[in-house]
């Protein structure tokens, strides 16, 4: 009686052991030279990319709108989620970042879109992103611990969410 007992925790207990374990594989940004022409997400007509705005104008834009639906914008881009592939960022006039992220995760991007133009199609709207969440995206780009200490504020920013990015000259 002792010894069945025994057998039908041992089994439960490596049967639980075998079924609890994680995959270990970490996801990573999809391989790719990023050429142009490329797209990741919804591809971007022609006529789209013709009457996509700059990032100043957006910026300029959003001062009096809070949001902007289906709207198209061209820039370069200056990081890439190192990571994943699941965000980047855009240069502006002024300094400023410009923030994108990939609808509903469900597309990434190669870092080697890095320092290339692209064209992004979807909506823009003006945030303020919480210190939780810019430290969260500083550990994606694997920025230093003390550059992860030094934020300690919310920041005011535009922010992407894109359905589609294709690269452009």
């Amino acid at each position: 009686m002792k010894l069945s007992i025994y057998s039908i925790v041992l089994f439960f207990g490596f049967s639980s052991l075998c079924f609890s374990q994680e995959d270990v594989e970490k996801a990573a940004p999809p391989a790719g030279n990023a050429l142009v022409g490329d797209f990741y997400g919804a591809d971007i007509s022609g006529a789209v990319v013709s009457k996509a705005v700059s990032v100043e104008k957006l910026e300029a834009e959003l001062k009096s709108a809070q949001k902007a639906e289906g709207i198209a914008v061209k820039g370069e881009v200056t990081d890439v989620c190192k990571k994943r592939g699941c965000w980047i960022t855009l240069k502006t006039e002024d300094g400023s970042s410009f923030f994108v992220k990939m609808k509903d995760y469900a597309f990434f991007v190669p870092t080697t879109l890095k320092g290339k133009n692209v064209v992004l199609q979807g909506n823009a709207e003006r945030k303020v992103t919480s210190v939780d969440e810019l430290k969260h995206y500083a550990k994606d780009a694997k920025k230093t611990k003390a550059e992860i200490d030094a934020i300690n504020l919310p920041k005011e920013e535009v922010r992407f969410l894109a359905d589609g990015i294709k690269i452009v000259n």
